[in-house]
């Protein structure tokens, strides 16, 4: 979805919050009785329970399953907004859980956070449509790809894949070429702006708080607790802290001190651009052609509105800040959606956004899974470390939040 503006909403801090109102937050927005600790710099430091880092879709979900625990939470955004990365510039797709590989955690927490999201949407009022997704295969060499996809999605406890004759998939969307297809009705698309000010008012409401403008300089893992120590000077002693930055949890992870580096991954950025179709798409469900050895093809989402964009292609890039798309990289999109959409116009496609993959594998690995690295790992108790959660990070947002929430239980 296209990154959208700064929100108004009132759970929303303004900039300068943490910097400037620190310990008004703390006492009184926090409504915690917060106790001064004595670093060994002889600085003074506020004590709190939890400080998750990070406030796109995962690191809020987390910090909901926290606060609903009854802890008391403090989410620290770097940003003068919630979730101006990774959760801003994605697809916004509620994923079914099929291409994962079988017990990784990609397609247990998918499968998990699918229903669950569903779920609080529902009860919640979130803007959502479970509009449903066709697989198609153009070509006879394609088919028995499907019924490979089929066999795998029911492994991952996704039963509901529907074969599709070409007639019967022309009968979904007419404008469709295939000489068969797989209908997953269970996948859709959120308004995951909407999904992420909803966790937000959880955790407040369950007496959590969000500073915004405060990015995290590093920290200190020590027997007392973890030290945790903002840009500006501030310092919070924490009993549990969640590094949910997203793109930049390994970078930050490595200013751990008391972390051993071999807990660390490397960081890699895969970037994707989306390009927009001009005017109003023929079609009602998301269009994925069947995955080739070359990279999953040019998918077609839509979003509630019904614009259709194209993409995510995958553009290996240094850092997180190349979000400038090239017009020029369309031409390649043509020839790969007219093998699905043949009637696609000349020069209805242009450039969108882009958004980049918080990647831990580079571009000769194979595709790595969550890494949700507790105590039981690293043996420093009360940090988890979150890395690589890319796609389908939005759907799993609920299911990693009650992972990590059982994690630092046991």
């Amino acid at each position: 979805m296209p990154p959208k503006p700064e929100h108004s909403h009132s759970r929303i801090r303004r900039p300068g919050f943490f910097q400037l109102k620190a310990d008004q937050v703390l006492r009184r927005r926090f409504r915690v009785k917060m106790r001064k600790i004595r670093t060994e710099r002889q600085a003074v430091a506020e004590s709190v329970d939890c400080v998750v880092i990070g406030a796109g879709v995962v690191g809020l979900a987390v910090a909901r399953a926290l606060a609903l625990q009854g802890r008391e939470v403090l989410v620290l955004e770097a940003a003068n907004a919630i979730g101006t990365e990774t959760s801003s510039r994605n697809s916004e797709v509620i994923h079914a859980g099929i291409y994962y590989a079988q017990g990784s955690l990609k397609a247990r927490l998918c499968v998990r956070g699918k229903d669950m999201l569903y779920a609080y949407c529902g009860e919640r009022g979130i803007a959502h449509r479970r509009c449903g997704k066709l697989i198609v295969a153009t070509s006879e060499q394609q088919r028995a790809k499907l019924d490979s996809i089929a066999r795998h999605a029911a492994a991952n406890g996704v039963h509901d894949m529907q074969w599709l004759s070409a007639d019967e998939a022309r009968a979904l969307e007419p404008s469709l070429h295939c000489v068969a297809a797989l209908l997953s009705p269970s996948t859709g698309i959120v308004d995951s702006h909407g999904l992420m000010l909803s966790l937000l008012g959880d955790v407040e409401n369950h007496g959590g708080a969000l500073a915004l403008q405060s990015p995290v300089s590093g920290a200190e893992c020590r027997p007392d607790g973890i030290l945790v120590r903002a840009v500006d000077g501030t310092e919070l002693l924490a009993n549990t802290v969640v590094n949910a930055a997203g793109l930049h949890a390994p970078d930050l992870a490595r200013r751990f001190v008391g972390l051993a580096p071999e807990h660390v991954p490397k960081a890699f950025y895969a970037k994707g651009n989306y390009f927009t179709l001009g005017g109003k798409a023929p079609f009602t469900h998301l269009i994925y052609p069947v995955p080739e050895a070359a990279g999953l093809g040019v998918h077609l989402t839509l979003d509630l509105g019904g614009q259709a964009k194209f993409g995510p292609d995958v553009q290996w890039v240094d850092g997180p800040g190349d979000l400038v798309v090239d017009p020029a990289r369309g031409e390649a999109f043509y020839g790969e959606v007219r093998k699905y959409w043949p009637d696609l116009p000349d020069g209805s496609l242009s450039a969108g956004y882009a958004g980049i993959r918080p990647k831990i594998s580079g571009p000769e690995d194979a595709a790595a899974d969550f890494v949700i690295q507790g105590p039981q790992v690293h043996g420093i108790a009360g940090l988890v470390n979150l890395f690589g959660i890319e796609s389908p990070g939005l759907t799993s947002s609920l299911a990693i939040g009650e992972h990590v929430a059982q994690l630092l239980k046991a």
